[in-house]
């Protein structure tokens, strides 16, 4: 009885083994490889659980499906057309697509593949590096440069199962060797156009100043003119006026005239006039009605 026993929890332990030998389960972020005595028999891309036969006629391998960064932890160095060499730090993001051909291409290894990877990638920039200039590679076509690596990598990557994601330039730097003379250039460039408009904003300037001079002379002018224009009408009139008010009464005028000429002589203290007093020039001091006196 107790033989019997034993014979049937073996039986049940052998079954079961064979049973979780025979499952397995696929999750969400994995491929599933299911060899069939060495030579692959299915690829599982689903999630959930799966059966085969147990070891060793069915084994199953596993693959990572997710995104992953192909990032060179230095630059390298390329030539352009102008035969310079630049510095370049690029990286790549890539993922399995075709399990079964990634599988038989680097059996599962991912430091080969990612060797591979990036001995595509140099090549691809090699290439289109070399056709451009340095300043398209800097600053003028990189969305073009990366583009066209692209293309170049993702075709060539298609064929060992991976497909390229993404292709970006971190950086895209003159090497050490060139920077002086590039910075140099750049510094008498600026010190060029800096030169230009300092000349250009003088001659402006000169000009300006030029062109204020003349409206200053010109409004003087104007207001010269205007001013003697007013004075000599204003005189003018003061002389109509004084004639017109001295014609109704010409002894008072000659009177009044006397009396200015008197106070422009002896105006000062020191003033001495050497004149005959019976002279014409006297006559109102001798007489107020300015009638002449007899000498005596």
């Amino acid at each position: 009885m107790m033989n019997r026993i034993l014979s049937g929890i073996v039986a049940l332990a052998i079954v079961l083994v064979v049973l979780f030998s025979s499952m397995f389960v696929v999750d969400q972020r994995q491929y599933a490889i299911v060899f069939a005595l060495g030579e692959i028999k299915s690829v599982i891309s689903e999630p959930g659980l799966y059966f085969k036969l147990p070891p060793p006629f069915e084994n199953v391998v596993f693959l990572d499906k997710r995104i992953r960064t192909l990032d060179t932890p230095d630059g390298e160095r390329f030539m352009t057309s102008e035969k310079k060499s630049v510095l370049v730090d690029a990286f790549v993001k890539w993922r399995v697509a075709d399990p079964k051909v990634y599988f038989v291409s680097f059996g599962g290894n991912e430091a080969s593949a990612q060797n591979r990877l990036e001995q595509i990638v140099n090549a691809a920039l090699n290439e289109e590096i070399a056709k451009r200039t340095v300043h398209d590679v800097i600053s003028g076509a990189q969305g073009a440069v990366m583009g066209d690596i692209r293309k170049k990598v993702a075709a060539e990557a298609k064929q060992i199962g991976i497909e390229i994601v993404d292709v970006r330039l971190k950086r895209v730097d003159y090497v050490a060797q060139i920077s002086s003379s590039v910075y140099q250039r750049m510094k008498s460039e600026r010190a060029r156009v800096a030169n230009e408009l300092r000349s250009t904003g003088a001659a402006e300037a000169e000009q300006i100043r030029a062109d204020a001079d003349r409206q200053r002379t010109v409004i003087l002018a104007d207001a010269y003119r205007d001013a003697e224009k007013i004075r000599g009408e204003g005189d003018a009139k003061a002389s109509e006026i004084y004639a017109e008010a001295f014609g109704q009464n010409p002894e008072f005028f000659k009177f009044y005239r006397s009396l200015e000429a008197y106070r422009a002589s002896f105006k000062d203290k020191s003033d001495v006039l050497v004149v005959d007093p019976n002279s014409a020039f006297f006559k109102y001091f001798r007489s107020p009605d300015g009638a002449a006196t007899p000498r005596k």
